[in-house]
């Protein structure tokens, strides 16, 4: 179970015991606020980076490097092969991606699953991906578990074939076509084919998008299976990454224990993939279910290892990648001409885009947006980058490394970056040399760059909105064509070979009669926490944490979406929105240069019940980034024609959400089980009605943030290497003078009647869309202050897991969806279940009445079973550690202790209560709250494909629409 489910559920009869009493802070006299200090120098925070590793080679080419992290007992494992979808030959578009699916079908030696295993043993993290250069596969487990997951790994390796059948490649053929379908549901669904199909000639390695087209998915056999498995599977094309809790002596013993005896494969030939240029320009138009026109730029330009790549990374960055950038500053906060504009480097091993688009402001016309957006890219060709731009730019690409050590694994921890250095540039230290290259690159080698790469003919791509003249069914091949002339590039950082010392193979194939036994299992030991006030009213918690120079501070405020005035709606998002443009000292540019001269980053958010300022600071700047979090959140200018700027915005944002079909689904759903009048019967976005928005004033946004932002309202939590003298200290130079307001704080009316349960269907209709969103619910008589534990774990056996009853019969055995979820929506106060599954259009009527089906048989004959049991509360207890082995998962774990009212020790105190668990009781829990009845099923589909099958299920259906455009 992920994260956010995990650290919802409640302990009430636990919450009776007393909390360590917090300590009083006099304010006394407010001291002046300091002088502000410069930042650290630049050289100073990439020192700071460093993933110190080991590295060896078994005899079959097998790479593995090590990295020891004594700070959870955890290890992250990363398996990276280098065959991605540029080596798919024409005809077998996508499938690289669609091998990677079945390597989680089972191996001979471990067959059913892969997630079976790996939920026993705990293991948090997992998944796999595949794109243009490489797949990968990772998970990160208990230290105990490292022999289990080496074990998969290596039988998956070695010993697929004989576990893989038509049956399974069947199934997995129908899972990726409606993960296609889904991403081509998505507004602008169709602009990667665009981008891809007009840079890259036919045939190009990067011409045809991972995903690949219907018909080569559908042409997918076993013998293709067997080519790609033994052509491109081999360890001599693997990087193996062991991460955390291990060091090389026993990375060496165990690898080639499980790995040592497995045969090499043959060489991957290198494919060639020279970055082309456009013969002429090229403009096309295409239309989409879209809020506002958008206008793309793009270039095809060299890959990561190119002298170029850093300059031309710079180069988005200063245009359209800080808050300060020129786009920013020019089209959206200056000229307001659009309501957003971005200019990101897409970059690949051996290719990749430069991307630059912008979204039309509503009452502008078209031409003037495209004519500044033009001028900006003139600009930064003629003129190139300050030398400011450029370190400001480096200081926030240097500060997402430093707060990305802090994660094992993933997408993006150590262990990633770690293998794709090794795999891209045969150097586990390419960050470090990248990031060396960013903070030493000049003004002329950006302008330069940008004059060899961005003056060519540009692909000049605009979406309106509209109905699509095309879906995606047919698009993603391979095509063929003749190929225009193309320029090789030049590499920087000339490739080594660089392999470690070797290991001798095995003497013999290690036991794979069963799965190995689990090692000992260390608790988890939950940061203590640790308590102040300060006499306006404000609390402050910390849980103090070494590792990462890195803090994260949040500011909670007992509002969020519910403290929305039922008027209003959207009142609480348009304050969020105007607190970034600026305080009384600083308008919107300069607030976000000071930021990033930091490497700080401030947002503001809300959920149902809290509103929330976070601060993730660099812990050497972290004075000044404190001061600049208490002049966002204290001191908002509210400036009147900022106001209008981020109300178009909103506005935008709006009508966005009106063409989005999970957004859609939800702000239909809510207000239908919980009732309008309800302080969670509203969108979880918050954004509220174009007709409210257009209302508001700035008045309206001061007297919402005086009335509910109020320093006796407010929690501070902070989680990182600092003391509470420390944080006490700052928060009394940051608050302490913030007056506690003598009025009563305001309160949130929860004592609203619940409609009454009328299970039926709502349908929205979205022509042409190929997938159905299917959203159901209903309200539970649970909060989410009660003990949600057992009934928790029941939904995980329902629909709450990847193994689950729901997804399983959806997903993996009818072949209907991507992935089909249950969950508990548990905010402070009423909970309520709902069920999430995206289908084909022609399965919509299917899917609900097999979705109804397999909750009737949970709910009666067919409740829980032992299996069930054990493999659930095995991977919950087993995977705390691993939940909370960052700093983003303390601060997690410390707001819910703090704002549901546990006790310090409620994670720690969680395996007992998993343990005691018994099936009765989990059959027990679902089936007084009856989940599967009085529920509201949404539908958001093409009405003419999906209503026939609708009126078969016996429900009564009605229909609703979504908001009106916003001018």
């Amino acid at each position: 179970m992920r994260l956010n489910t995990r650290l919802l559920i409640a302990a009430s009869a636990l919450s009776i015991m007393a909390a360590p009493a917090a300590t009083a802070l006099a304010n006394q006299a407010v001291p002046a606020a300091p002088a502000q200090a410069e930042p650290a120098p630049l050289e100073d925070l990439i020192a700071g980076v460093d993933i110190p590793y080991q590295m060896f080679t078994l005899e079959n080419g097998l790479t593995v490097l090590v990295h020891e992290d004594r700070k959870t007992p955890v290890v992250a494992v990363s398996v990276w092969y280098g065959v991605g979808s540029k080596h798919e030959p024409r005809g077998k578009t996508g499938f690289a991606h669609l091998f990677e699916h079945l390597m989680f079908n089972g191996s001979e030696n471990a067959p059913g699953d892969f997630f079976e295993p790996l939920q026993q043993v705990g293991a948090t993290d997992f998944n796999g991906t595949t794109w243009f250069d490489r797949t990968n596969y990772f998970q990160t487990v208990p230290t105990g578990a490292l022999d289990t997951a080496l074990f998969l790994e290596s039988d998956r390796m070695g010993h697929l074939l004989g576990a893989v059948t038509q049956e399974n490649l069947d199934n997995q053929i129908g899972v990726v076509q409606n993960e296609k379908r889904q991403g081509d549901n998505q507004p602008f669904g169709m602009v990667e084919y665009e981008q891809l199909e007009t840079l890259y000639p036919s045939g190009h390695p990067y011409h045809h998008s991972t995903i690949g087209s219907m018909d080569d998915l559908s042409g997918a056999t076993l013998d293709d299976v067997k080519s790609w498995f033994t052509g491109h599977y081999g360890p001599n094309n693997a990087v193996l990454v062991l991460a955390g809790d291990i060091d090389v002596e026993t990375a060496k013993q165990k690898v080639n224990r499980w790995f040592g005896s497995i045969p090499a494969g043959p060489e991957i030939e290198p494919v060639e993939a020279p970055v082309p240029t456009l013969d002429e320009p090229v403009s096309k138009v295409i239309y989409d279910q879209v809020s506002t026109p958008r206008v793309y730029r793009l270039w095809a330009i060299p890959g990561l290892n190119d002298q170029d790549a850093v300059p031309l990374e710079m180069a988005a960055r200063v245009l359209g990648g800080l808050a300060s950038s020129r786009l920013d500053n020019q089209l959206v906060r200056g000229k307001q001409l659009a309501v957003s504009a971005v200019a990101q480097a897409s970059t690949f091993a051996q290719a990749g885009q430069f991307e630059v688009y912008a979204d039309l402001k509503p009452g502008v016309e078209l031409a003037d947006l495209e004519a500044a957006l033009d001028a900006e890219l003139a600009d930064l060709i003629a003129n190139g980058p300050t030398e400011d731009e450029l370190q400001r730019a480096a200081t926030q690409y240097a500060a997402a490394e430093i707060r990305g050590l802090d994660n094992l694994g993933g997408f993006d921890g150590k262990a990633p970056t770690l293998a794709q250095g090794l795999l891209y540039a045969d150097d586990p230290e390419f960050y470090k040399k990248r990031l060396a290259r960013i903070a030493s690159v000049t003004p002329e080698e950006v302008q330069n760059a940008a004059i060899r790469w961005l003056d060519r003919p540009v692909f000049r791509l605009t979406v309106m909105p509209g109905k699509r003249q095309e879906g995606g069914e047919n698009r993603g091949g391979y095509v063929t064509g003749k190929a225009p002339p193309m320029r090789t590039p030049e590499y920087f950082w000339q490739p080594g070979s660089m392999t470690g010392p070797v290991v001798a193979a095995p003497k013999a194939e290690p036991d794979r009669s069963s799965l190995p036994a689990m090692g000992d299992l260390q608790p988890l030991e939950f940061p203590d926490i640790q308590r102040a006030v300060l006499n306006n009213g404000m609390e402050i918690y910390l849980a103090q944490r070494e590792g990462v120079p890195m803090i994260t501070a949040q500011i909670s405020f007992d509002a969020g979406h519910a403290a929305d005035p039922k008027d209003a709606l959207g009142t609480q998002s348009l304050m969020l929105e105007a607190m970034d443009a600026g305080t009384t000292t600083l308008d919107a540019t300069e607030l976000a240069i000071a930021q990033e001269r930091l490497g700080a980053s401030i947002s503001g958010s809300a959920n149902r019940d809290n509103t929330v300022f976070t601060l993730s600071a660099l812990e050497p700047n972290l004075a000044q980034s404190f001061a600049l979090l208490a002049d966002y959140v204290r001191n908002p200018a509210f400036d009147t024609s900022e106001l209008e700027r981020v109300r178009s915005q909103q506005l935008n944002r709006i009508n966005a959400e009106n063409t989005q079909p999970l957004a859609v689904a939800q702000k239909v759903l809510m207000p239908a089980i919980y009732g309008p009048a309800h302080p969670y019967g509203v969108p979880p976005s918050g954004l509220g009605e174009a007709s409210v928005v257009t209302e508001l004033t700035a008045q309206d946004l001061r007297e919402f943030h005086s009335t509910w932002l109020r320093p006796d309202q407010a929690r501070l939590y902070v989680v990182g290497d600092v003391t509470m003298e420390q944080v006490t200290s700052l928060a009394r130079q940051a608050f302490g003078n913030w007056t506690r307001p003598s009025a009563p704080a305001p309160e949130k009316n929860f004592d609203v009647a619940l409609p009454a349960p009328q299970p039926r269907v709502i349908l929205v209709d979205r022509p042409a869309s190929p997938q159905s969103m299917i959203f159901a619910g209903k309200v539970i008589d649970k909060k989410g202050t009660d003990d949600l534990v057992a009934l928790d774990a029941a939904n995980s056996v329902l629909g709450g897991s990847f193994l689950s009853r729901l997804n399983s019969d959806l997903r993996e055995t009818k072949g209907w969806s991507y992935g089909v979820r249950s969950m508990l929506v548990s905010p402070e106060e009423q909970v309520a279940f709902a069920v999430y599954a995206p289908v084909q259009a022609d399965r919509t009527g299917d899917s609900i009445a097999a979705l109804r089906e397999q909750m009737d048989g949970f709910l009666t004959a067919s409740g829980v079973s032992e299996d069930e049991l054990v493999r659930t509360v095995n991977g919950e207890v087993r995977g705390l550690p691993g939940t909370f082995e960052t700093s983003g998962g303390v601060l997690a774990g410390l707001v819910n202790i703090v704002e549901l009212d546990r006790p310090d020790n409620y994670y720690e105190m969680l395996p007992a209560k998993y343990e005691a668990l018994t099936p009765a009781m989990l059959d027990q829990v679902a089936r007084e709250q009856n989940l599967d009845d009085g529920l509201v099923w949404v539908v958001v589909g093409d009405a003419a494909t999906v209503r026939p099958q609708l009126d078969q299920l016996g429900l009564t259906v009605e229909t609703a629409t979504v908001g009106e455009a916003a001018e």
